[in-house]
């Protein structure tokens, strides 16, 4: 099914190439994007997408091709170009000065000239005309490190939009927001579009281009191998698209076969570095052969559970059992010894060391392990499992020898889940399997994940993707304000775990 595109395009990228070495990163590009619409571009991680939108900011320069804004060709060295052509930019990771006000951040690098009040005076007026006419209200003199992480996506929204942005491009921009966060920033984005704005939306999740975008472009080993109307299209056929293959959208598993208690979590409260209690007098059990997820919106109790089970965070209170034996407060290397195994929720921050390459990474947290030579790291043995391990979770590039910052999201994750299941542990506790990973590792995961429970593992689960806890939960526990408010079968209806989630029923 052809898509033809309108006769007035805001973009036009036309034969854009780009290499990184032998790198064929951005292969003879072709896309066109209507103004006033929003425009999706999907594909899995390493297909190009980023890259693309870096050539359009100005981060990059493309070895051929051209750009057109407006049907008008323009050369875009760097991002002040990209803004002076009417083009800003929201990064995953946002680009915010922590210690900064709302509105000191809007102002960074467009003062205003040698008066800086009267400077100050017209950004405070600008930025709430700005906030009015788009539904973005931000408190102009809250300190961005004091705001969540919805609010501080609005003050990068409208840092752009301060610059004079007639096009957005927003890079997976629900990857740190939570399912309220996200519907919010869909309903920006309406306005926006609404309002003659034209925005292209880098994302992997298919189900955000099927509620928000207009046309969508899919994206495959460096080509745009698809463009349709939304509307004409469906989540199944973008996912073969995006992988090049069909790509099973539910989890296949069989019914669980529960044995023993393998992890026991009593009365346990933990409180914060401020002392605010996260986790409040909760208990539970897992046992082999079952996978017990945990819903809640983000902030709840969640993330702290899973840092005193791992040994990450002390409790104030409470007993953790693993294996039998009690636990709470141990060091990490003595869980991994009872045979605990964690995937982190922030895999750069508590997964991996970046700077390290592949090979050192797959060992983190097992390298006093005696099979790698003890004192003297047998570094031959421990490439040697790592290329396995490569060649086992289709770990790409399969270069055990590179630096993991250059491994794309979904393949450093992937990475993690190696290094953490090929342990053979009796508990593994996962935090966010698939934060930031596109459809074919996502399968992936879901399928080793699987697999452990099948093998008589006992798996706990955190994800603030409710799809992913229904998929792949047996029992789910759902937490709200640090506590453990009800409990439900994998089978338990969306609506039902939402209002539990907001603290409405049990």
């Amino acid at each position: 099914m052809s898509f033809e595109p309108a006769k007035e395009p805001a973009i036009e990228l036309v034969g854009i190439d780009k290499k990184f070495g032998a790198v064929h990163a951005n292969k003879n590009i072709n896309l066109t994007v209507a103004k006033g619409s929003i425009h999706g571009i999907i594909g899995e991680n390493g297909a190009g997408k980023s890259t693309l939108m870096s050539i359009l900011y100005g981060f990059y320069q493309a070895d051929e091709g051209e750009i057109r804004i407006s049907g008008k060709p323009v050369t875009i060295r760097d991002s002040q170009a990209a803004i002076s052509s009417g083009i800003g930019m929201v990064h995953q990771h946002f680009m915010l000065v922590e210690n900064f006000t709302v509105l000191e951040n809007v102002m960074l690098g467009a003062e205003g000239g040698q008066l800086l009040r009267r400077g100050v005076a017209s950004a405070r007026k600008e930025l709430k005309r700005l906030e009015d006419d788009y539904g973005l209200d931000v408190d102009p003199d809250a300190v961005i490190e004091e705001l969540p992480v919805g609010r501080q996506q609005r003050v990068e929204i409208l840092k752009a939009l301060y610059r004079g942005a007639e096009i957005l491009i927003l890079d997976e921009p629900t990857g740190v927001l939570t399912p309220p966060e996200a519907d919010h920033l869909f309903k920006v984005l309406r306005v926006l579009r609404d309002q003659g704005k034209t925005i292209i939306l880098i994302t992997h999740k298919l189900r955000e281009i099927m509620a928000i975008t207009d046309t969508v472009s899919v994206m495959r080993r460096g080509e745009i191998v698809a463009t349709r109307k939304t509307a004409d299209t469906t989540v199944e056929e973008l996912a073969e698209l995006m992988v090049g293959r069909r790509v099973l959208l539910r989890v296949e598993k069989g019914e669980a076969d529960p044995g023993k208690v393998l992890l026991s979590v009593k009365n346990l409260t933990v409180k914060d570095s401020r002392g605010v209690t996260m986790v409040d007098d909760v208990s539970f059990e897992v046992r082999a052969g079952e996978i017990v997820g945990i819903a809640g919106v983000a902030g709840n109790g969640q993330s702290e559970l899973l840092e005193a089970i791992a040994g990450i965070r002390k409790p104030s209170s409470g007993e953790i059992i693993v294996n039998g034996q009690s636990i709470a407060g141990s060091d990490p290397a003595m869980l991994r010894a009872l045979g605990l195994a964690h995937i982190p929720e922030d895999r750069h921050h508590m997964g991996l060391v970046l700077k390290f390459e592949e090979y050192e990474n797959s060992i983190l947290g097992y390298h006093r392990d005696r099979r790698y030579g003890g004192a003297m790291l047998d570094l031959d043995a421990i490439r040697k499992q790592a290329e396995e391990q490569i060649v086992k979770y289709d770990i790409r590039p399969p270069n055990a020898r590179l630096k993991t910052a250059n491994f794309s999201g979904g393949n450093q994750q992937k990475i993690v889940v190696a290094r953490e299941i090929e342990r053979d542990p009796d508990v593994l506790i996962i935090g966010q399997p698939t934060r930031g990973v596109d459809i074919g590792a996502i399968e992936f995961i879901h399928k080793r994940i699987i697999d452990t429970r099948d093998a008589g593992k006992a798996v706990l689960l955190v994800s603030v993707e409710l799809d992913e806890i229904r998929s792949l939960s047996d029992r789910i526990l759902v937490m709200f304000a640090g506590k453990v408010v009800g409990e439900k079968s994998g089978e338990a209806g969306e609506q039902t775990l939402g209002l539990m989630m907001a603290g409405i029923a049990a």
